[in-house]
């Protein structure tokens, strides 16, 4: 096709992001444009699974149809702008979107695994008082595609550092990923389809602090990925006030969502929960939690805290933990002790809150 030819036909629209484009919407954009349906096939590739920062990437496509693009559109890619390694080989990206606000990622390799831990705000609108995040205000939600670059980078990362490819995602980085609902949702629809990643559903974690009404939507949409729950007590007084907005989402009504969520999907839920000093960590505590798992099949996942300041949140003494293990399992309630990662970069769970290197 002749440049003299885009020039005369081709309808000129303002200039957005084409990644937020539809597959149907591009092909859309070349068939009225005069040029063939595959044409858009082909700028889609190269947009998803061959993750193209710029139209100069899609070498298969003529100069002049790259330049239209470049002249109707833009490709919003993120930049990892800073990059952390952790003596245990965590590795954390600080990563400036396109109108250069900063999100962090996080890179968790283990022996069999790699993980990504990938932000779904910049910020968060929650107000955990143990949680850096928090202490940050939200600016805006992440679009489908920079929660999706946010994977695709650690991927790169996986191959490069650990020699495969990424094998897990959760979404508890920063942000609450129930507050950008359609977003996330989206990015994962990428992120599992063959046109994109093509990572199991089954290898995805979205974890909550706790919104009933969205819980029980992600049933009714019928989502595969996995739910993961920020408990942190099953004590109602104890939980709000360590996580202030949970008194708008009391227990009962959390547990009632759980409950509809396993009836719903048969899968089970993940309670994550930390276990303070002084806060949760005596035996009434502990049989709260036991009660509270006894609603639906689930796992609980015992993370070891990561102090954020000298304030009340310090990590509770070894006998607490073992402890909850001892009476978790006297119960026949699955446990895992998660140890942290990356502290000594502040990419540990809670600690995410753009600090400067």
């Amino acid at each position: 096709m002749r440049e003299s030819f885009y020039k005369h036909n081709f309808k000129m629209i303002p200039k957005k992001d084409i990644r937020a484009l539809t597959k149907d919407e591009i092909r859309e954009f070349f068939v009225e444009n005069g040029d063939k349906a595959f044409r858009g096939n082909q700028v889609y590739e190269w947009l998803w699974s061959k993750n193209a920062h710029s139209f100069d990437d899609m070498t298969n496509i003529s100069k002049e149809t790259r330049k239209i693009l470049q002249t109707n559109f833009v490709i919003n890619h993120i930049k990892v702008d800073n990059i952390q390694r952790s003596s245990d080989g965590t590795v954390k990206n600080a990563v400036k979107l396109h109108d250069g606000l900063i999100v962090e990622s996080v890179l968790i390799p283990t022996e069999s695994r790699t993980t990504a831990c990938v932000s779904s705000q910049v910020g968060c609108s929650l107000d955990c008082l143990f949680c850096a995040t928090a202490r940050l205000k939200k600016m805006r939600n992440l679009n489908p595609d920079e929660i999706y670059d946010q994977v695709a980078a650690i991927n790169q990362e996986s191959l490069l550092y650990f020699n495969h490819k990424l094998s897990n995602i959760v979404f508890m980085g920063m942000g609450e990923p129930l507050m950008n609902y359609k977003n996330v949702l989206l990015s994962i629809e990428k992120i599992t389809s063959p046109e994109g990643l093509g990572m199991s559903p089954k290898r995805i974690t979205v974890s909550t602090s706790g919104v009933p009404k969205m819980i029980k939507k992600l049933a009714d949409d019928g989502v595969k990925f996995n739910l993961a729950v920020s408990l942190h007590s099953a004590i109602e007084e104890v939980r709000n006030r360590i996580m202030p907005f949970s008194k708008a989402f009391p227990l009962e009504d959390l547990r009632e969502a759980i409950k509809y969520w396993y009836d719903k999907t048969g899968s089970r839920v993940t309670y994550e929960y930390v276990v303070w000093d002084g806060i949760n960590d005596d035996r009434e505590a502990i049989n709260a939690l036991v009660k509270f798992c006894k609603y639906v099949p689930c796992k609980v996942n015992l993370i070891e805290y990561n102090p954020i300041d000298d304030g009340e949140f310090q990590q509770a003494k070894s006998q607490a933990i073992e402890d909850y293990i001892s009476i978790l399992e006297m119960n026949d309630i699955v446990i895992n002790v998660r140890r942290s990662r990356g502290k000594d970069i502040d990419a540990a769970c809670g600690q995410l809150a753009n600090k400067k290197s």
